[in-house]
């Protein structure tokens, strides 16, 4: 005795709308006269039509249905449609192939970011202004160093590559002091656990106690 189980059923190009709707597209498919497939479709798309009934709150609620049964017959079906029939290419099209960007970065641990703002920065006409953004380019380059190498850093290093990045065109001078940070104290933004606060170690404790209490007995 065979048992009839979905796995081994025809795949459903449709599912929202069932098997039994998928049967009845495929018999109309195969009547020999367009006024009995015509006839026969338009109780199919009534019936589609009250299986979805979230569908009639879309524009052109008809036209959506016929596409459907379009789709439903995978394009075989030979009836007297009140719309034009879709395109087989319109209802599934391939996506465009995107570029994977390709940058040739210098320092990984600054990344690509920072050496669109040095060119930026080199672009600006005001002393003062350009001088500003020197330095928060430096600050940031400063944190992403200690992030992604987890030390401390002279200021003299930072300074140094920043200049080396920007072909000597941004400098800073020695009396400039960037943002005071090591590997100690975290960047801006991130969030650590204290491992300082009471209320862990105690919470901690009262797990080990529950622990021992319950091994005793």
């Amino acid at each position: 005795m065979e048992f009839d189980y979905n796995s081994t059923r025809p795949r459903l190009i449709l599912a929202e709308y069932g098997r039994n709707v998928q049967n009845m597209v495929d018999h109309i498919c195969t009547l020999p006269t367009k006024e009995e497939r015509n006839r026969h479709a338009q109780v199919v798309i009534e019936m589609m039509g009250f299986l979805n009934p979230h569908l009639r709150d879309v524009a052109d609620f008809k036209h959506k249905l016929w596409d459907h049964l379009h789709i439903i017959s995978d394009f075989k079906i030979d009836v007297d449609s009140p719309y034009p029939v879709p395109e087989r290419d319109a209802i599934h099209p391939k996506p465009e192939l995107l570029d994977y960007p390709q940058h040739r970065i210098k320092y990984k641990h600054y990344g690509f970011t920072i050496e669109r703002m040095i060119e930026r920065a080199k672009q600006i006409a005001d002393a003062e202004k350009k001088k500003a953004m020197t330095q928060a380019i430096a600050n940031f380059m400063k944190m992403a160093y200690v992030t992604w190498n987890k030390d401390s850093v002279e200021d003299d290093a930072i300074i140094s590559d920043l200049r080396e990045l920007s072909n000597g065109e941004l400098q800073l001078g020695p009396d400039v002091s960037l943002t005071k940070l090591d590997f100690k104290t975290p960047p801006p933004g991130s969030r650590t656990k204290s491992t300082n606060n009471p209320q862990n170690g105690a919470g901690k404790n009262k797990k080990v106690q529950k622990k021992q209490k319950s091994k005793r007995h």
